[in-house]
Parts: structure tokens; sequence; C-alpha cells
């Protein structure tokens, strides 16, 4: 297990053995109050197992069902079973679908060229699915989200090269124009021109990419305020100010970090994310 997110889904999941789980206490900062984090999750994801069995309902509710369950088993941390109850059901089921597979090759696929292989299937699904719905804000975000994880397993410098930089700005900017609220369509457009100014300086990737110091803080500004509890705009805001400016903002990071590894996860993806920003602090 070669990251903090392997390892740490590994001792919530109870996947260690005895040595490996004293290794792993011994790095955390406060180990009991992890163990009382981990039994809340345990709590809410057999709740959410729960609502996942569905009751007997008319066949043109099927799909949408289907959908929502997918959803529900992402949520849980189930992302193969949203993978296959997502793609089952297709069209909007291919937001569960993408969304669960990228996030499982982000944080817990250990090996490279399958993370990137499982990255670029996602990506391809996403895109496919929005040519076919152009009005879903979630779609063109989604392309996206799984398209800019694929550019960073590649480089961010290789990604531009092969011209994902344009793709991913259009997407994100059809996924805003459709839906203005929506706070992880802002965090992605901050993260990815915090990026590309960090890669190839401000005036190119302004002239070439339209990324802008002030438009990147903007968005993250806009998320947070759409969402200021998410876990995950708290710490891409901190990533981006480390990009853009260096060790001069290094304590507005670290807030917002901190601010980050306070919040009570509400799904399997938040909890990944409050366990970033804790090793962050660490």
């Amino acid at each position: 297990m070669n990251n903090f997110e392997e390892r740490y889904t590994a001792w919530l999941d109870g996947a260690l053995d005895a040595d490996e789980h004293a290794s792993f206490e011994a790095t955390l900062p406060d180990a009991a109050a992890a163990r009382a984090e981990a039994t809340e999750w345990a709590k809410l994801r057999g709740l959410l197992r729960e609502t996942m069995v569905p009751g007997p309902m008319p066949h043109a509710d099927f799909l949408n069902s289907q959908v929502l369950d997918a959803w529900r088993f992402y949520h849980a941390g189930e992302f193969q079973q949203a993978v296959a109850l997502g793609n089952a059901a297709g069209g909007p089921g291919v937001n569960a679908a993408v969304k669960a597979q990228t996030v499982y090759a982000t944080h817990l696929e250990t090996d490279d060229a399958t993370r990137l292989a499982l990255l670029e299937q996602a990506y391809d699904w996403a895109d496919a699915y929005r040519k076919k719905a152009p009005k879903d804000a979630n779609a063109h975000y989604l392309y996206a989200y799984a398209l800019g994880r694929y550019g960073q397993g590649i480089s961010v410098a290789k990604a531009l090269a092969q011209g994902f930089g344009g793709k991913i700005k259009d997407a994100l900017t059809t996924a805003l124009k459709l839906a203005p609220e929506h706070a992880e369509a802002h965090t992605a457009f901050g993260a990815y021109q915090s990026e590309v100014i960090d890669k190839v300086g401000a005036l190119v990737a302004g002239m070439t990419y339209g990324a802008k110091k002030d438009n990147a803080i903007e968005h993250f500004e806009s998320a947070l305020r759409i969402f200021p509890e998410s876990p995950v705009a708290n710490i891409e805001y901190a990533n981006g100010l480390l990009r853009l400016f260096g060790k001069s903002r290094i304590n507005d990071a670290a807030r917002l970090y901190e601010k980050a590894s306070k919040q009570k996860p509400m799904d399997a993806m938040e909890r990944l994310d409050v366990e970033v920003a804790k090793a962050e602090l660490a």
C-alpha cells in the first residue's frame, strides 16, 4: 500500500494484519479519536446499506431506482457495485459509475497502469454520455473530473501537450453555465487553473490556457460560499494557494487543511478527504 488513503481504507475495513494495524495507528496523531470516527463511519455505512434494498415498483420507475441505488452504493464506498449498477441503468446512471470509478482509481487503486486504464475508461464513459445529454451539468463536470485525474496520472505537462487543458476548461465552463452553483465544478476549475499556472507560469497559462490567479481564487471562493463544509473544497483551495503563492500563503493553506480535517464526513469520499487533510497537517 503506497499512500495514506489506501492504508487508511484498509484499516477502516479491518483488512490489515495485527502488525500492519499497530504500525498504521502509530502514525495517527490521535488514534483514539480516529477509532471513534471509524465506529461512526461503520454505523453510517450500515445505515446506507440498509436503504439499498429496493421494494417492488412499477416498471416505469425501475431505471430511476437503479440510478438512485448506484449513488447509494457510491456514497457507502461500494464503488464496484456503483459502477456496475450505474452503467447497467445507463443515462444519468453513468454519472454515478464515472464518479465511483474515478474516486476508486484515484484513491485506492495501487497499480499505476490499472489506475490510468480505469480513469481512461471513466472519462470515455462521461464523454459519451454528455454528448447524449448536453444539458446535464454533472455529465460535463464528471468528464472534466475524470480527464483531469487521468492528466495528473500521466503528468500535467503531458496532459497539456495532448490538449487535455482545453477540453477540461471547456467542459467545466459548460457545467457552470448550466449550473452556476455547482460547487465541485468551481473547485475543479480553481484546481485546474492553479495547476496550469504552477506548471507553465502565469504568462503562458493566461495567454494559452486562459488560466489566471484571480480567476482561480474566485472559483475556490465560490465553492466555499456554496458548500463551506466540503472537505475537498477546502483541501483543493489550500493546494491551490500553495501552487499559486508558495510559502507566502502557507498559513492560509494550513487553516484550510485544519478546517477540512474537522469536518464530519457524510460519505466514503468525504471520509477519504478528511484523512488527506489530517495527513497534510501531520
